[in-house]
């Protein structure tokens, strides 16, 4: 197939290498892979297209001029503005919502009134106008307090504090940020208060062409800038899979429970869901609850979940994205488990310096079943790799089980050189050890 992702990320290059390594199967033909506009990492595997990856009309443009059978838009910006429908208008099938869907992410207080009619498990929610209103809130649930901003933020908008002057001023920082809808209108800014929920999170991905829902193998992903989920929240500092402490039946449950109504009431208001349904939970000691719901594939457990998959991700999305997703069936897995680590730029989650020579990728890919996906990179006026982002790589390790998955990770992340740079060093480390525990 010719295929086109849009997207600059480590997720984008994890779709990317899943994608070119289809061709290793045998009596596999190889993809012809395209990206707008991608990163160095993605350019050793995809032909890049210097496209503005928010542009509608210019996605839909490059993709109708390559003549590709497949478009994949990776991050939630150009899907809430619209890129999906773009080139859905112009006869292509598209792996991701139309802007309507996307909303899901777009606005929590949207995802609560859908969550609601679906009757789907979710933290209870007050959705705030002002800071006074948040005040209320956080005083009726108690701390933790949790306060999200409703728009997107890249994954950093929430905070969860027992510093109520803390999340106050969070959440007037929300209000102070101007909002603009899909169509570029002004919005007013929201805050949603919510009840803390207690237990270990888990990242389930499923892929829907709007009336079937197929569900990935779940994942946990590290918020936390710091060991010991210390520091401010960030996109994401690492990520594993599979999960050997979740409960049997854990993923037929949120199947039914969580997704399949979902899918269904955004097809019940006219705004089919085809794509990425992610589906943030909290295993807490009440049951399974709803944290968030996301419109893609999440950053960074897609790189731990696709290294996984042994069935072609070409074939899902196709499927998902012209209808057909009930004639894929169950998914194939390889047996093996994944850890990711993420290499950080210095002063990431704050600001961050940009510039940072970046060496030893080579070196850090020698290690057995690791492979290093880009992220904040670029290429200086040297021609030479340099950081220009917050997180920076992602660093993918297979192994027979966790233990080995981490060991290979950070033999890896070892090798990397990057200045000033940070990662957490625990990824996977209490799942590894059997440590982690279920809310009871």
């Amino acid at each position: 197939m010719k295929i086109l992702v849009v997207g600059t990320g480590a997720r984008e290059h994890a779709i990317v290498h899943a994608l070119a390594h289809e061709a290793d199967r045998p009596g596999a033909e190889p993809h012809e892979l395209h990206a707008a506009p991608g990163n160095p990492g993605i350019g050793d595997l995809a032909t890049l297209h210097a496209v503005d990856q928010n542009d509608g009309t210019a996605v839909a443009a490059l993709a109708t001029g390559l003549g590709v059978d497949l478009v994949v838009v990776g991050p939630e910006a150009p899907l809430v503005a619209g890129v999906g429908d773009a080139v859905r208008d112009a006869g292509i099938p598209v792996f991701g919502p139309s802007a309507e869907a996307a909303r899901l992410e777009g606005s929590k207080a949207f995802a609560k009134d859908v969550m609601a009619a679906a009757s789907v498990p979710t933290a209870l929610a007050h959705v705030c106008t002002d800071v006074d209103q948040v005040a209320a809130a956080v005083d009726a649930f108690g701390a933790p307090y949790v306060i999200k901003d409703d728009g997107l933020a890249a994954g950093k908008g929430v905070v969860v504090t027992e510093d109520r002057q803390a999340a106050l001023e969070h959440a007037a920082a929300c209000f102070a940020t101007p909002r603009r809808a899909a169509d570029g209108t002004p919005e007013d800014p929201r805050v949603v208060v919510e009840e803390y929920l207690d237990g270990p999170e888990v990242s389930l991905f499923c892929v829907s062409d709007g009336v079937t829902v197929v569900p990935l193998a779940p994942a946990q992903d590290f918020k936390r800038a710091f060991d010991a989920d210390a520091g401010p929240n960030t996109g994401g500092m690492g990520a594993y899979s599979p999960l050997p402490w979740a409960p049997e039946g854990l993923v037929d449950e949120v199947v039914t429970r969580v997704a399949q109504p979902t899918i269904d009431e955004m097809a019940r208001r006219g705004t089919p869901f085809v794509g990425v349904l992610y589906v943030g939970l909290a295993l807490t000691s009440r049951g399974t609850r709803v944290v968030e719901f996301n419109a893609r594939f999440g950053d960074p457990e897609t790189q731990s979940v696709l290294t996984r998959l042994a069935t072609p991700l070409s074939a899902v999305m196709l499927a998902a994205a012209q209808g057909r997703l009930a004639e894929i069936g169950a998914l194939r897995w390889r047996d093996d488990a994944s850890v990711t680590v993420v290499v950080a730029a210095h002063g990431y989650p704050g600001a961050v310096r940009g510039g940072d020579p970046i060496t030893g990728i080579d070196a850090a890919e020698e290690v057995e079943g690791v492979h290093v996906l880009h992220a904040g990179t670029s290429r200086g006026d040297d021609g030479g790799l340099v950081a220009s982002g917050g997180r920076v790589l992602s660093v993918v390790a297979r192994g027979a089980d966790l233990a080995e998955a981490r060991r290979r990770a950070y033999a890896a992340v070892d090798r990397i050189v990057l200045p000033g740079s940070h990662h957490r060093t625990d990824i996977a480390a209490k799942a590894a050890a059997g440590e982690v525990t279920l809310a009871g």
